[in-house]
C-alpha cells in the first residue's frame, strides 16, 4: 500500500523516501520565481549598500541630522554632533567606523525576524523556493543547528531595537533644529526623518516577539483589558509586518541616503522654516 513517502523515480532533493513525494501535475508551473528573485535583489542591494555606508566613515552627520545608521555614536572619534547622541563608551582604541558598533542591532533584529527568515530562506536557500515548488535539499533540520539556531535570540534582538528606535526618536526630535542648532527649523530632512521613525516603530512594534511580550503569555484575558487592548491593536500591525518590514527597510536607506547627500555637499537642505 502507497503511504505517499516512496522513493520517486527521479531522486533528489524531495524525491527521497525521507520526504513527502509531490507528483509532478501538482507542481506550479507559473513564474513562482518572481517573487523569490525580486526580495533576493532586494535584500543584496541593501546588503551591498550597508557595507558599504558602515565601513566608507563618512559623510553621515549634517548638522541637525545624523544619519541613522551611525546613531548612536558610541566611539570616541565620531564626528562632532553637538547636542545628539554621542556617547564615547569605547573609547579612542576603535580604529574602525562606529557604524560597526552599532549596526549590529538593527541589523540582528531584522535577520533573525520572523518574516525576513522566509524571505532569505526562500531566496538564497531555496529552503523552499516557495509553495508547492520541489526543492532541492534531501533533508530539513530546520532551526536546530549552528548557524540557524541563532534566530532563537530575536526576542533579545527586539528590545535592542526597541532602545535603537528610542535613540532615532530623539534624533528625530533634534531634526527640529537649524545648522546653529536653534530650535523652530524643519527642512525637507525633518520630513524624511518623521516618516522614517514612523515607519520604524511601526516595524518594531509589529514584530510578533513585541506581541507574545504584550499578551501571549496571559491566559485569561478578561482579567488584562488594557494589555488584552494592546495585543488586539498590535496584532493588526503584525498582519502588515511584511510591508512594514520593506517600508521601513526603504525609509532608513532614504534617511541615511539624505544626510549623505548633505554631507557631502551635492544639495543643501531645503528649509519650509
Amino acid at each position: 500500500m502507497a503511504t505517499g513517502t516512496e522513493p520517486h523515480p527521479n531522486s533528489g532533493g524531495v524525491r527521497t523516501g525521507t520526504r513527502a513525494a509531490i507528483d509532478a501535475p501538482h507542481l506550479r508551473t507559473d513564474r513562482w520565481w518572481l517573487a523569490p528573485a525580486t526580495t533576493t535583489a532586494g535584500l543584496l542591494a541593501f546588503i551591498v549598500y550597508t557595507t558599504w555606508r558602515a565601513f566608507v566613515d563618512t559623510n553621515y552627520y549634517a548638522a541637525p541630522y545624523v544619519s541613522p545608521f551611525y546613531s548612536p555614536c558610541l566611539a570616541e572619534r565620531c564626528e562632532p554632533m553637538r547636542g545628539g547622541p554621542n556617547w564615547e563608551i569605547f573609547g579612542s582604541w576603535w580604529g574602525l567606523s562606529p557604524a560597526i558598533l552599532i549596526l549590529i542591532f538593527p541589523l540582528g533584529f531584522r535577520l533573525t525576524c520572523y518574516y525576513y527568515r522566509k524571505t532569505y530562506y526562500r531566496g538564497f536557500w531555496a529552503s523552499p523556493p516557495a509553495c508547492a515548488v520541489a526543492e532541492p535539499h534531501k533533508k530539513y533540520t530546520g532551526e536546530t543547528r549552528f548557524p540557524l539556531i541563532l534566530q532563537n535570540i530575536h526576542r533579545y534582538f527586539f528590545y535592542a531595537a526597541f532602545l535603537v528606535a528610542g535613540v532615532l526618536t530623539y534624533d528625530t526630535v533634534l531634526a527640529f533644529r537649524d545648522e546653529h542648532y536653534e530650535w523652530g527649523h524643519m527642512g525637507l530632512g525633518t520630513l524624511v526623518f518623521l516618516l522614517n521613525i514612523v515607519l520604524i516603530w511601526a516595524y518594531t512594534i509589529s514584530c510578533h516577539s513585541c506581541r507574545h511580550i504584550i499578551g501571549g503569555q496571559l491566559k485569561h484575558f478578561s482579567k488584562h483589558p488594557a494589555r488584552y487592548r494592546m495585543w488586539r491593536w498590535v496584532g493588526k500591525l503584525t498582519a502588515r509586518h511584511m510591508q512594514l518590514a520593506w517600508a521601513s527597510l526603504a525609509s532608513v536607506t532614504l534617511a541615511d541616503v539624505y544626510v549623505y547627500l548633505v554631507a557631502s555637499g551635492v544639495f543643501d537642505d531645503p528649509r519650509f522654516f
